[in-house]
């Protein structure tokens, strides 16, 4: 093995997803935590600055104890380096997540033990499928009243035609609950005294060696009608799952389940151990011409986020790049395909959360930062040389639109630049129709507007007020005849508008204007999701 391939090999990139309140943030704090990137975990719900969760770093999620921007965290445990996606939870934030998944090479998908399989876990992993991206499952606080296992196994395979296997199984739960049995490495984890009643210390479990179930130390360990229940279930779990099979586990038919708690730190450490023996190191990624290998020599990787003042001081942005071949060197010279323009890669960094260092090399698998001066946008491919278009990048229509505008009017051209920025990230759209002076915004969620307005007041100190507008929905236009293109726009100028690419778009006014359009121009495509190539 070369060297290449061994730093490559070593690689593990994923992404947590989860339905809002599932225990998402708390889980990537603990592997932060147990990885030694962070010295204490923070809480989203913390008081105080010191304790806030690392990857919720904007004011506003602060402020309202939620994740809207997905963020980066890369550290290194055992052997492996970690770069870890944590993705907002709530769907009004969801494209963010969708383009994220596009990054990673696995996903850790959390549910609540009580809850079971809520409506965004269900979509996130519709994504996830698309893509064929490996899942392990988190069940997720087992210190508290929930579901019964099997039924939460059998609710995963049902409701998402997925297998699964248990890695661990949870002995109790609630006040009774007393640790898990690790199936995979044939070993009892023990939970710390005190802490299923609610303890918060960082001590992830007494591991006791087991010679299978029928090893006499876990009577002396567990109380009788534990162990008599715990070899019961975990003899039935085994006759009713499939066994760990880590190629279908990979090909993402197959998911492993482990169980814990998240806020007492418990089998955070298995889950961590699962992900660095199990989850696939890079995979090859799929572009219009062929698919690029991690190991090819020659540096190539796309940008799948943009995000706008990471610190409000310096009013930056930053590129998030994902390296999907190769190894970087700081200072290297890479062409932005889509400007056919050289950039000289000076001061790229990697990530925990808002906290960066400048990164003097990186690997394929890894994401990195590129200070972004408004020239490199979502989707765009930066190689050594070859004009290659990344695929699979989403961009998708708006489902909420509405007008935008200063409260002083003096500050209309502030208001520009702090849009087109914002749209830049991906997390909205932003349209300038071609008759009218007023800016349109369009969102998947009306959270969203609340958000965009406290950012362009705290970041660019600009009050605006949203108003509501008679548009039902946007669509872009494509067509394979310029002319003909060009026709429509023309008779429909009215309803004409450009996003932030200079892309037209067609503004409806209801389902009735959208069906009108598209029957007297059936040669014009009016498309909901577009892909973004660099």
């Amino acid at each position: 093995m070369s060297q290449l391939q061994e730093f490559i090999s070593r690689r593990r990139t994923f992404a947590i997803i989860s339905h809002p309140d599932a225990g998402k943030t708390t889980l990537t704090e603990k592997l932060l935590l147990f990885g030694g990137a962070i010295q204490m975990a923070g809480a989203v719900k913390a008081r105080g600055e010191n304790r806030r969760a690392h990857s919720d770093w904007m004011k506003v999620e602060r402020e309202r104890g939620i994740s809207v921007a997905s963020s980066v965290m890369t550290y290194d445990y055992d052997g492996c380096t970690f770069n870890l996606l944590d993705t907002p939870g709530h769907e009004d934030f969801s494209e963010d997540t969708y383009r994220t998944l596009t990054a990673v090479d696995s996903a850790v998908m959390v549910i609540d033990a009580a809850k079971g399989i809520e409506q965004q876990t269900r979509k996130l992993f519709e994504v996830c499928r698309l893509r064929d991206v490996p899942i392990v499952t988190f069940v997720n606080k087992l210190d508290r009243e929930g579901r019964d296992p099997f039924e939460i196994l059998d609710e995963i395979e049902q409701s998402l035609a997925l297998d699964v296997t248990p890695a661990s199984w949870p002995i109790g739960m609630g006040r009774d609950f007393l640790g898990c049995y690790d199936i995979l490495n044939d070993q009892l984890v023990l939970l710390p005294k005190g802490k299923a009643s609610g303890g918060t210390n960082d001590d992830p479990g007494k591991i006791e060696k087991c010679e299978g179930l029928d090893d006499p130390r876990l009577d002396e360990l567990l109380p009788d009608y534990a162990v008599e229940k715990l070899r019961e279930e975990v003899e039935m779990a085994r006759g009713l799952c499939l066994e760990f099979d880590i190629e279908a586990y990979r090909e993402g038919h197959l998911s492993p389940v482990f169980f814990g708690s998240a806020i007492n730190n418990f089998g955070v450490r298995e889950l961590l151990n699962g992900i660095g023996k199990y989850a696939p190191s890079p995979r090859p990624q799929p572009t219009t011409d062929r698919t690029i290998d991690p190991e090819e020599s020659n540096v190539s990787g796309f940008v799948f986020k943009i995000q706008a003042n990471m610190d409000p001081k310096h009013r930056d942005r930053i590129a998030f790049f994902r390296l999907s071949s190769g190894h970087f060197k700081r200072g290297m010279k890479l062409k932005h395909v889509r400007s056919n323009k050289m950039l000289n890669l000076h001061n790229p960094v990697l990530f925990l959360a808002q906290d960066r260092e400048t990164a003097e090399e990186a690997y394929a698998g890894d994401i990195i930062g590129i200070p972004n001066h408004g020239n490199l946008r979502i989707g765009d491919a930066l190689t050594e040389g070859e004009d290659l278009r990344f695929t699979g990048i989403p961009s998708f229509a708006p489902e909420l639109l509405q007008n935008v505008r200063p409260e002083d009017p003096m500050k209309a051209k502030h208001l520009g630049r702090a849009l087109q920025q914002l749209a830049e990230e991906g997390a909205a759209r932003v349209f300038k129709p071609r008759i009218g002076a007023d800016w349109i915004v369009g969102v998947v969620g009306s959270l969203q507007f609340d958000v965009m307005a406290d950012r362009i007041r705290t970041e660019y100190e600009v009050p605006v007020i949203f108003e509501s507008t008679t548009l039902y929905t946007a669509r872009w236009i494509k067509a394979n005849d310029a002319q003909l293109l060009r026709k429509f726009i023309d008779e429909n100028s009215t309803t004409i508008a450009d996003d932030h690419d200079k892309e037209p778009v067609f503004l409806a006014r209801n389902t009735w204007h959208l069906d009108r359009a598209s029957e007297d121009f059936p040669a014009i495509q009016f498309l909901k999701t577009k892909e973004q190539f660099g």
